[in-house]
């Protein structure tokens, strides 16, 4: 997932969105997202969301499969969203729950109106831990039945968790985890399909994903002890996430850290002096 770059004058920046995407693809990532959580969706106007899919559309330039996130309140907003999408060349739409919290019959009626609007494999981003809204798997069965392109689960839970809902679908739709790459190897072991980071260990994850996929779940792990201290200390919250997950992802970039765009948590002295050692710690990224 790409993180949103911003300069003082609170514009999108360029150079730094397309040198995101060349690290992943540089790194082996067999994908590119944008617009979920960590591309801090919920602060960008249309015409900013609309920018970031044809920038990212345009610099992966068919390289790999591009996922786009759908964060609407509402379902003309939301089809109107995926269906530009769509349109631009997206592989695969993230649907993001409206907020305030609806009820399941609410959601299944929502999500499906959508999906039903586009021709594109679609996932559910169920996330209840961060946006206080999610489906059980019963839901998300249901939905599946009912509109077949809803064929993919975004989780963001623990490895427990999602191995109990991986159980509960048995093989019916792919399920693919986040968190920054949380309980990695447990999450593969679970049997994710795969995982949605952020960019800012996104070469080590690719390794320990390789590693996982032929057996060398010794090697993944060593690989795992050297990514979790970075993780532990940006998952903190949705809110220390986007401001020190993007810093390390700055500072391995190379790229001068992003303005805030508000409302933001506030780095500390502390936050500032930890985060360059954690990226210092990790190396440059590709």
């Amino acid at each position: 997932m790409l993180y949103a770059f911003f300069d003082e004058a609170d514009r999108l920046r360029r150079t730094a969105h397309k040198r995101q995407i060349e690290a992943a693809l540089k790194s082996g990532a067999t994908g590119v997202a944008v617009l979920g959580l960590g591309t801090e969706v919920q602060k960008l106007g249309r015409h900013e969301r609309r920018m970031l899919v044809e920038w990212t559309l345009e610099d992966v330039s068919k390289r790999a499969p591009v996922a786009v996130t759908i964060a609407d309140g509402n379902i003309p907003d939301m089809i109107e969203s995926a269906k530009f999408a769509e349109s631009a060349g997206a592989s695969w739409l993230i649907l993001q729950p409206p907020r305030p919290p609806a009820s399941s019959v609410d959601l299944i009626k929502f999500f499906g109106a959508v999906a039903d609007a586009v021709s594109l494999p679609i996932a559910i981003q169920n996330a209840p831990e961060f946006l206080g809204i999610g489906l059980s798997a019963e839901d998300l069965l249901a939905l599946n039945k009912a509109h077949p392109n809803v064929s993919i689960v975004k989780a963001e839970s623990t490895a427990i968790a999602v191995a109990e809902m991986i159980r509960k679908i048995d093989g019916r739709m792919r399920v693919l985890n986040g968190r920054a790459g949380l309980e990695l190897t447990d999450n593969l072991r679970a049997g994710c399909d795969g995982m949605i980071p952020g960019i800012e260990t996104i070469d080590l994850q690719v390794k320990i994903f390789d590693a996982m996929k032929v057996g060398k779940s010794d090697e993944a792990e060593a690989l795992y002890q050297k990514l979790i201290p970075a993780i532990a200390f940006a998952m903190q919250g949705l809110g220390a996430f986007l401001l020190y997950g993007k810093l390390i992802a700055a500072h391995r970039l190379g790229l001068e850290p992003s303005a805030l765009r508000v409302p933001t948590d506030r780095p500390t002295e502390a936050g500032l002096e930890w985060t360059r050692r954690f990226a210092e710690a990790l190396g440059p990224l590709p």
